[in-house]
C-alpha cells in the first residue's frame, strides 16, 4: 500500500510517500517534501496564523507535486490528511487539497490526528536514529509526545488501542523553551537556540522548579518553571545594568533545559514501569534535542534495561507528511470526501 501524507497543521507545508502495511508493523518512506515558513515567523518571534496559512495556499501543490515526482510510482492507493489538532487556517488549506484531490483522482481518503502522526514517524523503520534493524516495536508501550504544542504520555496496548495517561495542564515543554528564549534574547525557535547555549553552560548554576515532579499522576505543568527563569533573569538584569552576560545565558540555558528533561525522564518511565512495557518511543519537536535523546536512553538501560527506545531521526521529529502518512498506514478508516472536516480541538481519541 502507497499512501500520500498531507500535513499543515501548523507553519510547515508538507506531503511524503510512505509504503507499507500492517502486517510489517514498519513502513518505507519514499519521499519526503517540506516547505517552512519559519524564517517569515522568526522576524516577529513567533508564528503569525495568518501568514502561515498564506504560504501555505501558495506551497500546498508544488510541495505535493515534488513529493510524487520523488518518486517513479504512477499512483497512490490512499490520501491521508491531518485533520487536526492545529491553526484552523492551515488544517483548512490540506483538508481542502486532500478533499479535493480524493474526489477528482477517486481516491480513499484518511482522517489523521497530528499527535498520532508523531508517534507514528518511530514506524518509518529504516530511518530510526538508534533502532537495531533487527528489532521491532512491541506492545504494550509508551508514547511521550513533546513539542511546541502538546506534552503528552500515551500507553499503547495495540494499533488502533491507546489510551491517554496525563499531559501537561498549562504550557507545553516546547512552548516553554520558545518563550524562555525570547527572554534571553535568543533567536526563534527558542528550543534549538537554548540547546546550543546550554552546551556551554552550567547546568548545576540555578536550582529551578520542577512542577508535579513528585505528583500521582502523569501530568506536566511548565507554567511554573517559566516564571521562576523569568524572576532569576530579572535579578540578574538589576545587579548587572540590566543586561545579562552570555555566561548567564549560556547558564540559564543549561539549568533550564536539565530541569525539563529531567521532568519529561521521570514521569515517562514512572509511566512505562506501571505498565511494564516493552518500548518507549519518543515524538515531536522536542524529540530532536539530543541531550533529551541521550539522557532518556541513559536512564532506560539503567532502570528499566529489558525496554527498548525508539526516537525518530532528526527531520522526522518536526512536522511532516511522512509521519502522517506511516499514521494513515496503521489507522487505516476511510472516510467519505464530504465528511472530512478540519477540527483545531482535535485531542485523542
Amino acid at each position: 500500500m502507497k499512501i500520500l501524507g498531507i500535513e499543515t497543521s501548523c507553519d510547515e507545508t508538507a506531503a511524503a510517500i510512505i509504503e507499507g502495511g500492517k502486517s510489517d508493523n514498519k513502513v518505507t518512506l519514499l519521499s519526503n517534501a517540506i516547505s517552512s515558513s519559519l524564517v517569515l515567523h522568526s522576524q516577529t518571534g513567533g508564528i503569525i496564523p495568518e501568514i502561515a496559512a498564506r504560504e501555505q495556499v501558495k506551497f500546498i501543490i508544488p510541495v505535493i507535486e515534488k513529493a510524487l515526482k520523488d518518486t517513479d510510482i504512477k499512483t497512490v492507493d490512499a490520501i491521508a490528511v491531518t485533520v487536526g489538532p492545529g491553526l484552523i487556517g492551515s488544517l483548512l488549506v490540506g483538508v481542502e487539497t486532500a478533499k479535493t484531490l480524493a474526489y477528482v483522482f477517486n481516491k480513499p481518503i484518511i482522517p489523521v490526528n497530528h499527535l498520532f502522526g508523531h508517534i507514528y514517524a518511530n514506524f518509518i523503520s529504516e530511518k530510526s536514529e538508534i533502532r537495531n534493524p533487527k528489532s521491532e516495536i512491541k506492545f504494550p508501550a509508551i508514547a511521550l509526545i513533546v513539542s511546541g504544542g502538546h506534552t503528552d504520555l500515551v500507553l499503547m496496548k495495540r494499533h488502533g488501542k491507546t489510551k491517554w495517561l496525563g499531559g501537561t495542564r498549562d504550557d507545553a515543554a516546547g512552548e516553554a523553551f520558545d518563550k524562555i528564549g525570547r527572554l534571553l534574547g535568543l533567536p526563534y525557535p527558542g528550543g534549538p537556540a537554548i540547546e546550543r547555549a546550554a552546551t556551554l553552560g552550567n547546568p548545576k548554576r540555578f536550582n529551578f522548579p520542577k512542577p508535579l515532579i513528585d505528583s500521582n499522576d502523569f501530568d506536566f505543568s511548565f507554567s511554573g518553571l517559566k516564571t521562576a527563569v523569568f524572576r532569576e533573569i530579572l535579578k540578574l538584569r538589576e545587579n548587572n545594568n540590566g543586561k545579562l552576560t552570555q555566561k548567564d545565558i549560556q547558564d540559564i540555558s543549561a539549568c533550564l533545559q536539565k530541569t525539563i528533561i529531567d521532568i519529561l525522564i521521570y514521569k515517562t518511565l514512572k509511566a512505562a514501569k506501571k505498565y511494564k512495557v516493552k518500548s518507549i518511543l519518543l515524538g515531536g519537536g522536542v524529540a530532536a534535542n539530543q541531550k533529551l535523546k541521550e539522557e532518556l536512553i541513559f536512564n532506560t538501560k539503567y532502570q528499566i534495561p529489558n525496554t527498548e527506545i525508539f526516537i525518530p531521526q532528526k527531520f522526522l521529529c518536526t512536522d511532516n507528511g511522512a509521519m502522517i502518512a506511516a499514521a494513515g498506514v496503521f489507522y487505516f478508516k476511510e472516510v467519505q470526501w464530504q465528511k472530512i472536516t478540519a477540527d483545531p480541538e482535535l485531542y485523542f481519541d
